[in-house]
């Protein structure tokens, strides 16, 4: 029985899995749902105006102490799950309905609120599960499978929707598709989990000095913590160039050459991101985690702030280049014969560069954000961080695809660029302590 104990918390059983299961509904909803208005005729106007979906992953820091004062992180870890699968049926259904538009941007504000409460918990989890050396050691793990999420859900998805769509005639029913495949997986993981999960010494309700929900306990220990204003500045700041550029990446590729695009198809926009791009981008992320390990973050935060931040100069280029090489590809399907596949090399190195360095970078990013994560309500803390986070980035998306219109994609990517500078300069006066260059 202890044996059965002692594999049930080894954490490569889940927390491969739980980071895999963080990051599909947050593709889905911010990268994914692009892609899928992009397909379906709205218009960068629209879609930029969608970056309002970041606004639960902006704000979650305001439940996060209702997770930390009711029930285990375990459980709603569980719940959340089930709820998830839930939600991506209705979607898959709601994209037939003839008002789909309205229905599907509400189905994806509920997903994104229920999706960061189960960030909350999954981070939380984390917190508890694992010593902080393990927190450590993983990061650049939970990394990939979050990117390996960003496989399934913005490129197996994307691309299923446009070949199925293609086959059936109909790309509404290629995203019905791909949305009833997301909820079966959901509940597979919600399975998986109730399972395998472990119960963390620590992983209970944590109630504050005045209330059984410790909201005031929280944020006061947050917000008196020294040097906050620079480490607010460094969350809110660091991805600001890149929230610029993501929403406005896919569309990009997606829009014709006489738009300032590169003309590409759904299916092809999904191979670029979902074969050797995501594998950059595990790898990156792995990589990351590694070199933090070995070398302590101190260290080595400037070359890996330069890496997530530089490869943006890739999409000045391939704006002003437009390259149209493409190669045709035939990839064998078992029995079903060869699969021509356009391939377009220019783009796609350009995308690994872009997506690898982005691996480096985000990882030296939330191993920070672990560090001042600390004390009773660190998964609330946590929770505030990465809401700060998320704000950074759902700011400039908000304006992204009203610039574009109106400056084009060239000086919207130069502008991205430039944008990176503040973040880049907070670095100069983060705070570093003995314990994080330890545990680093």
């Amino acid at each position: 029985m202890n044996k059965n104990l002692k594999i049930l918390k080894n954490p490569w059983l889940f927390i491969p899995t739980l980071y895999f299961a963080q990051g599909i509904p947050f593709i889905l909803v911010n990268q994914l749902s692009t892609a899928m208005f992009k397909s379906l005729g709205a218009s960068n106007t629209f879609i930029g105006l969608t970056s309002f979906l970041y606004i639960p992953w902006s704000i979650k820091f305001l439940w996060g102490p209702f997770v930390d004062g009711k029930s285990t992180k375990r459980n709603w870890v569980l719940i959340m799950q089930i709820i998830l699968g839930t939600l991506f049926a209705m979607n898959a259904v709601a994209i037939q309905i003839p008002v789909y538009l309205i229905l599907t941007l509400i189905l994806f504000t509920l997903i994104a609120f229920i999706s960061a409460t189960h960030d909350i918990a999954i981070d939380g989890f984390y917190l508890y599960a694992l010593d902080s050396k393990n927190q450590a050691f993983f990061v650049g793990i939970r990394s990939a499978f979050y990117r390996l999420a960003m496989i399934f859900a913005g490129g197996l998805l994307v691309s299923a929707a446009g070949i199925l769509g293609k086959s059936l005639g109909n790309l509404k029913s290629g995203w019905t598709i791909s949305f009833g495949i997301s909820a079966v997986v959901f509940v597979f993981l919600f399975i998986y989990h109730k399972i395998v999960l472990p119960y963390p010494q620590g992983d209970s309700a944590v109630t504050g000095a005045s209330s059984s929900i410790p909201f005031k306990d929280a944020f006061k220990e947050y917000f008196t913590q020294k040097n906050l204003g620079i480490i607010i500045s460094f969350i809110l700041l660091y991805r600001f160039g890149e929230g610029l550029l993501l929403k406005m990446a896919q569309p990009f590729l997606l829009d014709k050459v006489t738009s300032g695009g590169l003309g590409m198809t759904l299916t092809e926009v999904g191979l670029i991101y979902g074969t050797f791009g995501i594998l950059a981008l595990v790898l990156g992320g792995i990589f990351g985690g590694w070199l933090i390990k070995k070398f302590g973050l101190k260290k080595l935060i400037w070359p890996l702030a330069f890496s997530i931040h530089l490869p943006n100069l890739l999409y000045v280029y391939l704006a002003v280049v437009k390259p149209d090489t493409v190669w045709h590809l035939n990839i064998p399907l078992l029995t079903f014969g060869l699969w021509l596949v356009p391939f377009h090399p220019v783009v796609q190195i350009c995308i690994i560069i872009e997506q690898f360095g982005y691996g480096l970078g985000f990882s030296s990013f939330m191993v920070y954000l672990l560090y001042i994560s600390k004390g009773r309500y660190k998964t609330s803390h946590y929770a505030i961080s990465t809401g700060l986070m998320a704000i950074g980035m759902m700011l400039p998306g908000f304006i992204s695809g009203w610039l574009q219109q109106q400056i084009g994609y060239l000086w919207l990517f130069i502008i991205s660029v430039i944008a990176t500078i503040p973040g880049l300069l907070t670095i100069f006066f983060l705070p570093f302590n003995r314990e994080s260059e330890n545990n680093s």
